[in-house]
């Protein structure tokens, strides 16, 4: 074997001790395919004392990779935001090869890391979904396309939640409770459940596919916590599977983001994504519609995408840049002008008179009703009013809530759910 590629890795855990393995047990293949020897030098760790079954010298100071001139790639896997985005830059600035599966270090800060690394590679397939390699799909299989949409199941956990919810009828919490007693939820959840974590995704891949230089708080971004079986009922009665999607539109110059719950038609592709998977659906103006499928998460997924991008190094590969070329052409359609069918779900006094209340605040609000199911609580005197509307916009919706809440017949907040109907 001739050339050797040095890799260096900071943060050792599920992930990298993965990386470490696939590439030793895989070598001869992966010799075979890049005429390379791609070795793992050196490790980082927080803690030298905890057991790990690797052969590799290890060290708890970042600086040992970063000197170190026989290391020609970092792989980043520590987390975090500004500790990570710290690391990356030394890495970059000391003529390193970066990979990194970090998409909340890359949601803040990839337009500067584009702009330090040079001529460096950077490699993030291991960033949005695990081992789908939808990164590559969009800087070459789709690069001749203009990108007209994409949409997705970004995130595992949220997933899971919500299939347990619909196909076992249990309860949020419940649901939660599960996904953490199997390792598919961290003990604290909230990246996960609140969107967050597909926010960043979604910011990853509407950058490659439009230039778009937005950050978290820029978009819209809200959880599955107050999902209830109300929804899941209304949305079996009218066809519908509820799940949490990232999606990108292009309409015009402006670019719609947006990180929700969505009811969609049961019959789509991406309705049929259960569990812990992930899927995407990419729309492309010569392509038409693609759908890419797959283990979004897991040690062995994510380790398959960050050996990847190695191969890539590895090859000597020059299209291994981040791609994020700002685009001066497009701009953030603001939230309040995002159009959508909604669905509500109402908690009010079961008495006379209410349902004409609420439909004088829609009517004021050029909002029409779809379809209705009322429901009545009898020994509570409360009745659940769950009802779509037609096609409107979110300023006319949140102000429709403001109103409503201010009912003294609404016993709880309104409580809406997007449908998407394309």
């Amino acid at each position: 074997m001739g050339k050797i590629l040095n890799i260096g890795i900071i943060g050792v855990g599920t992930v990298g001790i993965s990386v470490i393995k696939t590439l030793e047990e895989n070598k001869e293949i992966i010799c075979a395919r890049t005429g390379v020897d791609i070795r793992v030098k050196k490790g980082v760790v927080r803690d030298l004392k905890k057991p790990r079954d690797l052969t590799i010298p290890l060290s708890t100071d970042i600086e040992d990779i970063i000197n170190d001139k026989e290391i020609d790639v970092v792989v980043e896997l520590m987390g975090g935001i500004e500790a990570a985005y710290e690391v990356a830059k030394k890495a970059l600035t000391n003529q390193k090869a970066l990979v990194t599966a970090n998409k909340a270090m890359l949601a803040y800060h990839r337009y500067e890391l584009q702009q330090i690394a040079g001529n460096a590679p950077i490699g993030f397939e291991a960033s949005v979904c695990g081992g789908i390699p939808i990164i590559k799909a969009l800087k070459d299989g789709l690069s001749a396309n203009h990108i007209l949409s994409l949409s997705g199941i970004l995130n595992g956990t949220s997933n899971y939640i919500l299939t347990q919810m619909i196909q076992n009828h249990q309860d949020f919490q419940s649901a939660l409770h599960l996904a953490q007693k199997l390792g598919y939820a961290e003990a604290d959840p909230t990246l996960d459940i609140s969107g967050g974590d597909a926010g960043h995704k979604l910011l990853i891949l509407a950058s490659l596919a439009y230039g778009i230089d937005a950050k978290p708080q820029d978009i819209l971004i809200e959880g599955i916590e107050s999902i209830n079986a109300d929804d899941i009922e209304f949305a079996n009665e009218f066809g519908y599977a509820i799940k949490l999607l990232g999606i990108a539109k292009k309409q015009n110059n402006q670019i719609e983001l947006r990180v929700h719950p969505a009811m969609i038609d049961k019959n789509k592709m991406i309705a049929k994504i259960d569990g812990v998977m992930n899927g995407i659906s990419v729309i492309g103006d010569r392509v038409g519609e693609t759908l890419y499928y797959g283990a979004g998460a897991g040690g062995n997924a994510t380790a398959s995408a960050v050996i990847s991008d190695l191969i890539e190094i590895a090859r000597g590969k020059s299209s291994l840049m981040l791609g994020f070329e700002k685009s001066p052409q497009v701009s953030l359609k603001p939230k309040d002008a995002m159009e959508s069918r909604y669905y509500f779900r109402l908690s009010v006094d079961d008495k006379s008179g209410v349902l004409a209340q609420i439909a004088s605040i829609l009517t004021q609000n050029n909002i029409s009703i779809g379809t209705l199911l009322q429901k009545e609580i009898k020994h509570k005197n409360i009745a659940k009013i769950l009802f779509s509307t037609h096609t409107t916009t979110e300023r006319a919706i949140k102000n429709t809530i403001a109103q409503l809440q201010k009912l003294d017949s609404i016993i709880e907040k309104p409580y809406i759910i997007r449908i998407e109907d394309e």
